[in-house]
């Protein structure tokens, strides 16, 4: 299986947040799972394919151009693809990927997982999308998307678009337990 993997760069957040990062991706990693992730080498998601890395685990990056012309890519990878930019990269990831896993991050990280919620709800991504909850990050987005339900702006069948777990050491169980999806979801994105 091959996991897109949503995280970020920053290197002053808590560094709990870089320790999931990297034990996720030493679980992937000894579940023998492809990481596809944005290619960063520092942050979680230096953490995430470091943690992958030192187990034996394949990581492949996805990294817009100008990043690459930054120097922002890990150089341990086994693939680091360059693409023109942020919206290939998001497209890119979700497209070959068998699952989306988001860690916590910021506005970069938010984008892509609303944008794959969005493909889901329209039944164009029809795989799971788990939220790794370190130190309650999403318990508020959560919220924001019960109300959005409550408001009707989205129905009761979307709170399966995504599986919320607390720890790392729950993503796999997640996946595999994440409840089906497919393009009949057109039928009531609407809703």
């Amino acid at each position: 299986m091959r996991v897109a993997v949503y995280c970020a760069s920053s290197k002053s957040c808590d560094r709990a947040y870089h320790a999931a990062a990297r034990e996720l991706g030493e679980r992937l990693a000894e579940a023998g799972h492809e990481i596809v992730y944005g290619g960063g080498a520092v942050g979680s998601m230096g953490a995430l394919a470091d943690g992958a890395l030192a187990k034996g685990g394949r990581v492949i990056g996805v990294l817009p151009e100008f990043m690459h012309e930054l120097e922002w890519g890990h150089p341990g990878l086994d693939e680091l693809e360059i693409v023109e930019d942020m919206r290939t990269r998001k497209h890119r990831m979700l497209s070959v990927s068998d699952a989306a896993v988001a860690l916590p991050g910021g506005t970069g990280t938010l984008e892509e997982l609303l944008e794959a919620l969005t493909l889901k709800r329209l039944g164009i991504y029809t795989r799971p999308i788990v939220l790794v909850n370190t130190l309650g990050f999403y318990q508020q987005l959560v919220q924001l998307l019960e109300h959005c339900i409550g408001q009707r702006f989205m129905g009761d069948p979307h709170r399966d678009m995504w599986v919320l777990v607390n720890d790392p050491s729950e993503v796999l169980a997640a996946i595999d337990a994440a409840p089906p999806w497919d393009e009949a979801a057109r039928s009531f994105a609407g809703m």
